[in-house]
């Protein structure tokens, strides 16, 4: 199949951080092209905001309902193949699920949905149309995050014994919300964030990022949840303790008042025989640590890696590979299933590497868990 792969987008127009993430990403591979969009609840916005992006002018539409069905009615060689979802997160379902019942496929931005119920009702949506849906937790597209996963399903570590993983950033640390920023306002607004603030908006992606390297399933936690800041209606810091299937044990902690920090995730899983530790801050090193010998340190882009940390590697050995390339590997296997569809090739094990509808719903089964945990006196819960 000799064409791009074409997508829509819903939200990220004139004033949106996440929409241009995912318009950088989806571009760098040039694999994938924006070819229409309906960028903003606001008509006239959504069409300047197309216009910023020299669209056809008849292709930024009104509404993500104008766009889905005035691409649908589009020639087969014409129309998009997917739509991107950048809103906040009471707007992920609706396009989702509209998009999915008239044939395309959808890649969202995380978490999945607004709520559990929301997130279950789109899985059995997927299922029944058969049709791609993806995530974009971006910190499983990290070279050495696949490198880190690969070592540990191959046994490398031993059996998984512990894990500690955390998320604390300092922005939130006063009620900037109340300043007429537009992505606080947006993210401690239960309306329109969910039940859930700071667990929601970065400790889905702690939570995705353990199971994703592990393997292993959270099955119970015990959580407390705290608004530090006075007024604030959602959480703003988070401590979780886990019980994954198997027998490990951990600890998750997500915080936006921790006066400071930047986006500073970090993990470190500790086997019978060895533990690694991975910092998105340093994203190019992996440590690993042995009982017996001196510690290990791995780099990005060397020989020595394994084949999912080298086909997600773009530059030379010291060369960062950082936010952008990680999230563009996101989109280039979503892109890839979606050309595999089309062609009718099998897509191998790299192309599926990817998060997917079953990970949307262990996110928002994740934080209806933490609230429920924390309003129960940190009461150990199921998920």
């Amino acid at each position: 199949m000799s064409r791009k792969i074409r997508y829509g987008m819903v939200g990220g127009g004139r004033g949106a951080f996440i929409g241009a993430v995912h318009r950088i990403a989806a571009n760098i591979d040039g694999q994938i092209e924006l070819v229409c969009g309906a960028f903003s609840s606001d008509p006239e916005k959504s069409k300047a905001s197309g216009a910023d992006l020299f669209l056809e002018p008849s292709r930024c539409y009104g509404s993500f309902e104008e766009m889905i069905f005035a691409e649908k009615a589009l020639p087969a060689d014409k129309r998009m193949d997917f739509i991107a979802i950048v809103t906040p997160n009471f707007m992920h379902f609706a396009p989702a699920k509209l998009a999915l019942e008239n044939g395309f496929h959808v890649l969202s931005d995380k978490p999945a949905t607004f709520n559990l119920a929301e997130a279950k009702e789109l899985s059995t949506i997927v299922q029944k149309t058969g049709l791609l849906y993806g995530l974009t937790h971006n910190y499983t597209g990290y070279p050495l995050v696949k490198q880190a996963r690969e070592m540990v399903h191959a046994g490398l570590l031993g059996k998984i014994r512990k894990v500690v993983v955390e998320y604390p950033q300092g922005w939130l640390a006063t009620r900037l919300e109340e300043s007429g920023q537009k992505q606080a306002a947006w993210r401690t607004d239960p309306a329109r964030s969910g039940a859930a603030g700071c667990v929601g908006d970065i400790g889905t992606h702690a939570e995705n990022l353990a199971e994703y390297i592990t393997g292993l399933k959270i099955q119970e936690l015990a959580a407390d949840l705290t608004a530090f800041v006075e007024g604030r209606q959602l959480d703003d810091d988070a401590n979780v303790l886990l019980r994954f299937e198997g027998g490990a044990k951990g600890v998750l902690h997500c915080s936006q008042i921790s006066v400071g920090e930047e986006n500073n995730l970090n993990i470190r899983v500790y086997g019978e025989t060895g533990g690694l530790e991975w910092h998105q801050k340093e994203p190019n090193t992996l440590l690993l640590k042995w009982q017996d010998k001196p510690m290990e340190v791995l780099r990005t882009a060397n020989g020595y890696l394994g084949a999912a940390a080298a086909a997600n590697s773009r530059t030379p050995a010291a060369h960062p590979e950082g936010y952008l390339e990680a999230f563009a590997n996101i989109y280039r296997n979503f892109a890839n299933h979606i050309r595999c569809r089309l062609s009718g090739a099998e897509p191998d094990a790299l192309t599926l590497d990817y998060p997917k509808i079953e990970d949307g719903v262990r996110g928002m089964a994740f934080i209806d868990a933490v609230v429920s945990s924390s309003k129960h006196n940190s009461a150990w819960t199921k998920v």
